[in-house]
C-alpha cells in the first residue's frame, strides 16, 4: 500500500473519527422512542402528533409563499433575505416532522443534525437581518403608504383645483383682453374726444378724436394738467382731494392757441382705491355755426314778415295818395303853380311804391312768373345794357361755363337783381374798376349746407357778379341783406337793393351769398334752381366720386375756425394728412419743424399782417419748390387782372366741391418741381 505523510495521516485520522462519531450518533439501536416517555398514552401521543403536524405544515407553507413573493416581485431590494428565511423556516418545519417520527423511531441523531442545520440557518438569517434592519425600516409601512397615497390624492385634487382655477383665470384674462380690445376700439374710433385723468388733473388717456380736436399728439399731453386744454376761466381747480371740473359748454384751447366751443361731460370712478375722471368732449363748432345760421335765417324771416306787412299797408296808403294826387293834378290845370305840387306828390308816391315793391320782394310776396332762362344769353344782353348804364371807367367782362346753363326763375326779376348788383358794384369802385359777370352749373353739397343749413342740396345755375372795389368787412356782410341797411351816405341809397336780391333768390327756391374782402372787392353769387333735370346733378356727383385722392401731408392755413374745420375734414376725406395753422406765423413755424409737410393750402386774406401771397413767398424760401394752393372767393382771372396773383397760381375759388378740391391739389403736386 502507498505510504502517506503526517498531514495526510492526520486528515485520515480526523475523517475516521468523524465517521465514527456519525455512526455512533446515528446508531439508534440502544435508544428508546419518545412514545415510551409518554407511556404510550394514545391521547397524549396524538396531541403531539397533531400539533407538530400543524406546525410543520404551517412552516412548509411559508417558504412557498416567500418563493412566490420573491418570484413575482422582482423589485424587492432584499430578495435574498427572503430565500434565507425560507430555508430557515423549512428547516424548522422539518424538525417538527422528526419530532413526530421519533415518537416511534428513536432517530435522535438525525433529529439533532437537522436541529444543528436549523440553528446554523437561523444564525445566518439573524446575522444578515440585523445589519439590514435600518434599511428595512426606511421602507414605508402600509399605513405610511396610505398616508402618502392620501397626500398624493389630496395634492392631485389641489392640482386639479389649481388647474381649474388657472383655467378660470385664463378665461377671465381672455374675457378681460376681449373687453379691453372692444373698449379700446370704442375709445379709439369714437367721434367724440375721450380723456382720462386722475384727481390731480393729470391726463392718463388721450384718444385720437382728442388729437384731432386739440391738435396735440397723445404723448405730448400725457401726465400734463388737463387745464392746458381749457380757457383760463374754465380750468379745473384742485383743493385738497377734491377736483372741480367745469361741465357743459366750455371753450377748448388747441395747440395753436385757437379756441373752439365744446360740450364737456365728466364722470368719475374708482380704480385701485383712487378716484379717476373720464371726460367726453364733443365739438360744438358745427352746431354753433348751424345755430348762428338758423338765428340769421329766423331774423331775416321775421324782418321779411314785418316788411311785407308794412309794405302791404303802405301800398294801401300810397294808392290813396297817388290817386288823390292825380285827381288833384287834373283839377289844377288852370293853376300850374299849384299843379306842380300835386305832380310832386304823385311822383313821391310812385317812388314810395317802388320801395314797397322791393320790400315785397324781400318778404317773398311779389308775384313771380318763373320759366327756364338761358343764363348765358341773359348775361350777354345784360352786358350790353350795363355798358350803356354804368360809368365809362367800369370795364365789364363775362365768363361762361361750358354748355347750356338753364335757370328756373322770373326773367324780369333776375335782370333787376343783376342790375341792382351791378349798380352796387359801381358805387364800390368810385375810381373805376373791373366788373365780371359769370355763370356756370354747380351743386350745393352737404359741406356747404353745414354753414348754410337753410339751403337745399342739389344742382343749381350760378350767376356771379364780381367787382374789385372797396370790399366789405365781416360785420357789413352779416347785415348786408337786412332792409334799409346801407353804408352809403344819406340820400344815396335806400338799403333795399341787396334785400330785393335776397328775397327774389329765396322765393325762387335758390340762395344768395356774399364773399368780400376789404381791398379786394366783392363777389355776390345767386344760386337758382337748375332747369336741366337731375342728369346734370348726377354728372356732378359722378365727377366728385371719381375725384383723385392722395396720401401726402398738407398744411392748411386758415384763420376762420369754421372754415378751417371744414377744410380739414374735406382734405382728410381725400386721404391726406392735415396739419392746421391759424395764421401765417404759425404756418411758417410748422414748416420749419415738420419736414413731412408736402403742400401749403392757404387762404389769401388772413389777419396778423401776412397775406396768403406773402406766406407762400416766405414758405418757398424755407422749402424751395413747395407746392401751394390758394383759396379765395375770387376767380384766378380776377386776381390776375388786379395784379394780385400770377397767372400760373393755383387758386381754388370759394365755394368749391370736393371734386374741384381734389383736382386742384393733384394739379399742384403734378406741377411742383421734383426734389433734387
Amino acid at each position: 500500500m502507498p505510504c502517506c505523510g503526517p498531514a495526510s495521516a492526520a486528515i485520515l485520522s480526523g475523517s475516521n473519527h468523524m465517521l465514527a462519531y456519525l455512526e455512533r450518533i446515528l446508531d439508534s439501536s440502544m435508544l428508546s422512542p419518545h412514545g415510551i416517555c409518554l407511556l404510550w398514552e394514545p391521547e397524549l401521543i396524538w396531541l403531539h402528533v397533531v400539533s407538530d403536524a400543524c406546525i410543520a405544515l404551517a412552516y412548509f407553507s411559508i417558504p412557498f409563499a416567500l418563493a412566490i413573493l420573491v418570484t413575482k416581485r422582482r423589485d424587492l431590494e432584499f430578495g435574498w433575505v427572503f430565500w434565507a428565511f425560507a430555508v430557515f423556516i423549512m428547516a424548522c418545519g422539518l424538525t417538527h416532522v422528526l419530532s413526530i417520527y421519533t415518537l416511534w423511531v428513536p432517530v435522535y441523531g438525525v433529529e439533532g443534525i437537522v436541529k444543528a442545520l436549523t440553528a446554523v440557518a437561523s444564525v445566518i438569517t439573524a446575522g444578515a437581518l440585523w445589519p439590514l434592519l435600518p434599511k428595512i425600516l426606511t421602507i414605508p409601512s402600509p399605513f405610511e403608504l396610505r398616508q402618502v397615497q392620501a397626500a398624493l390624492e389630496e395634492e392631485e385634487s389641489k392640482n386639479r383645483d389649481a388647474a381649474q382655477l388657472l383655467g378660470q383665470v385664463r378665461e377671465a384674462q381672455r374675457a378681460l383682453r376681449e373687453s379691453m380690445t372692444r373698449l379700446t376700439a370704442v375709445v379709439e374710433t369714437a367721434v367724440d374726444g375721450v380723456i382720462l385723468f386722475d384727481a390731480q388733473a393729470r391726463i392718463l388717456l388721450f384718444n385720437p378724436a382728442c388729437e384731432r380736436l386739440f391738435g396735440y399728439r397723445a404723448d405730448e399731453v400725457m401726465n400734463l394738467d388737463i387745464g392746458m386744454l381749457m380757457s383760463n376761466e374754465e380750468r379745473p381747480s384742485s383743493t385738497g382731494r377734491t377736483l372741480r371740473i367745469a361741465t357743459g359748454e366750455a371753450a377748448g384751447v388747441r395747440k395753436d392757441g385757437s379756441t373752439f366751443p365744446m360740450d364737456l361731460s365728466v364722470g368719475q370712478a374708482w380704480q385701485d382705491g383712487e378716484l379717476i375722471y373720464v371726460g367726453i368732449v364733443h365739438d360744438l363748432t358745427t352746431r354753433k355755426l348751424t345755430e348762428q345760421q338758423l338765428q340769421q335765417a329766423q331774423k331775416m324771416e321775421t324782418v321779411g314778415q314785418l316788411s311785407g306787412g308794412i309794405a302791404h299797408d303802405f301800398n294801401n296808403l300810397l294808392t290813396v295818395i297817388i290817386g288823390n294826387a292825380e285827381f288833384l293834378s287834373e283839377q289844377l290845370r288852370a293853376r300850374p303853380d299849384l299843379r306842380r305840387f300835386a305832380d310832386d306828390i304823385c311822383q313821391s308816391g310812385e317812388r314810395g311804391a317802388e320801395l314797397t315793391q322791393r320790400l315785397l320782394a324781400f318778404s317773398r310776396r311779389q308775384l313771380l312768373q318763373p320759366r327756364a332762362i338761358e343764363c348765358r344769353e341773359l348775361l350777354t344782353s345784360m352786358h350790353k345794357l350795363l355798358k350803356r348804364t354804368l360809368r365809362e371807367n367800369i370795364e365789364i367782362t363775362t365768363a361762361f361755363g361750358a354748355g347750356s346753363i338753364l335757370a328756373f326763375a322770373d326773367r324780369a326779376q333776375l335782370e333787376s337783381a343783376v342790375l341792382n348788383l351791378a349798380l352796387n358794384a359801381q358805387d364800390a369802385m368810385p375810381a373805376g374798376g373791373h366788373l365780371t359777370l359769370s355763370t356756370e352749373l354747380t351743386a350745393i353739397d352737404e359741406h356747404y349746407r353745414v354753414q348754410h343749413p337753410e339751403v337745399e342740396s342739389g344742382s343749381y345755375a350760378l350767376i356771379s357778379i364780381t367787382d374789385d372795389g372797396e370790399g366789405m368787412t365781416p360785420d357789413v356782410i352779416e347785415r348786408a341783406f337786412e332792409p334799409f341797411f346801407t353804408t352809403k351816405e344819406v340820400g344815396k341809397g335806400s338799403g333795399l337793393g341787396l334785400s330785393m336780391v335776397y328775397g327774389f333768390a329765396k322765393q325762387s327756391g335758390g340762395h344768395v351769398s356774399i364773399y368780400s374782402e376789404p381791398g379786394l372787392g366783392t363777389t355776390v353769387r345767386i344760386y337758382l334752381p337748375h332747369a336741366g333735370g337731375e342728369q346734370s346733378l348726377a354728372d356732378i356727383e359722378a365727377r366728385e366720386e371719381a375725384a383723385p385722392r392722395g396720401h401726402e401731408t398738407i398744411l392748411v392755413a386758415e384763420d376762420d375756425p369754421f372754415v378751417r374745420s371744414s377744410v380739414t375734414l374735406r382734405v382728410e376725406a381725400l386721404g391726406y394728412r392735415v396739419v392746421a395753422a391759424v395764421n401765417g406765423k404759425e404756418a411758417l413755424q410748422q414748416l420749419r419743424t415738420n419736414p413731412a409737410i408736402d403742400l401749403l393750402f392757404t387762404d389769401i386774406v388772413m389777419p396778423g399782417g401776412m397775406s396768403g401771397w406773402e406766406l407762400a413767398d416766405q414758405a418757398r424760401r424755407i422749402r424751395p419748390g413747395l407746392p401751394v394752393v390758394f383759396s379765395s372767393g375770387y376767380a384766378l382771372e380776377t386776381l390776375v387782372e388786379q395784379g394780385r396773383a400770377h397767372a400760373q397760381s393755383i387758386v381754388l375759388t370759394k365755394p368749391y366741391r370736393n371734386a374741384e378740391l381734389a383736382r386742384r391739389l393733384r394739379e399742384a403736386f403734378a406741377g411742383a418741381p421734383l426734389p433734387s
